[in-house]
């Protein structure tokens, strides 16, 4: 996967107009800035479309298309990013545990990133749909770390670090993972299993997410919900095609593809 990135017009679809020194405040900024514009979406493996990882790919989607996607997608991008802009990133894989037990033993088909900077480790990730970390966090365990939504932190249990967001005043676990760099084959392995193989909740779900300053945007099949702390989730039943798109581009900012067979899937969301 080559590193050969348009910064400049990276930083517009983000509206990013700081500094771009490698320093923690430009990380922080970054990673703020990207899940408020560009949206975790899974339009293309619901379509039965291939997720292509190449860089190139990334960015005319991404970036030039006004698209989104998900973490393999939203990561790799970032990471080629900050390395254009003189971080040092290595990327890991997770074991998802979102809404699953805490012992439960999932695959490995998530990504995320660390950055080394100024002697410490800081984990970036803007894949995470609608619990997607805001911001950088301290590869650190047992502190509560600040957010502009929810507090986090990270444990070590079995050997395992775990992200951890508070919700609702309990501790749950997003995923697993160990501090392992990965190999682009790894991500190669496991979007092709997320993306095409039937278990996958991305073929069969329309999943769409952004986290802006002072709101988390959902939108599961026809459920929009939006969550700002301190109060109950506003959800919002959409009737059909017309009403899904209209949502996915004024509430995510998502230029919808024209895709021919996009509104009879929709339509064929379950109720």
């Amino acid at each position: 996967m080559s590193e050969s990135i348009d910064l400049e017009a990276y930083l517009r679809r983000i509206g990013h107009t700081g500094s771009v020194a490698p320093q923690l405040s430009t990380l922080q900024a970054l990673a703020i800035a990207h899940v408020a514009t560009i949206p975790f979406e899974n339009l293309d493996p619901l379509l039965g479309l291939p997720v292509d990882l190449e860089l190139a790919a990334l960015q005319r989607k991404l970036v030039q298309d006004g698209r989104g996607g998900y973490c393999f997608e939203q990561n790799l991008l970032l990471a080629a990013v900050l390395r254009t802009i003189g971080f040092e990133v290595s990327g890991l894989i997770a074991r998802v545990l979102w809404n699953q037990p805490e012992d439960a033993v999932t695959g490995q088909t998530h990504m995320l990133l660390r950055v080394e900077l100024a002697g410490e480790s800081w984990l970036v990730d803007v894949g995470f749909g609608g619990q997607v970390l805001p911001g950088a966090l301290r590869l650190q365990t047992d502190i509560e770390q600040a957010t502009g939504h929810e507090p986090f932190r990270l444990i070590l249990r079995d050997g395992d670090w775990r992200m951890q967001s508070l919700v609702r005043g309990q501790w749950l676990s997003l995923y697993c993972f160990d501090l392992k760099p990965s190999q682009p084959v790894d991500y190669v392995v496991a979007n092709h299993y997320v993306s095409t193989h039937p278990a996958s909740r991305f073929v069969s779900n329309l999943i769409v997410a952004r986290t802006a300053a002072d709101r988390r945007l959902s939108l599961f099949n026809r459920e929009f919900t939006i969550r700002r702390l301190g109060h109950e989730p506003e959800r919002h039943a959409l009737r059909d095609s017309a009403e899904i798109r209209d949502v996915m581009e004024r509430e995510f900012l998502l230029r919808v593809p024209g895709y021919a067979a996009l509104d009879r899937r929709l339509d064929e969301l379950p109720r």
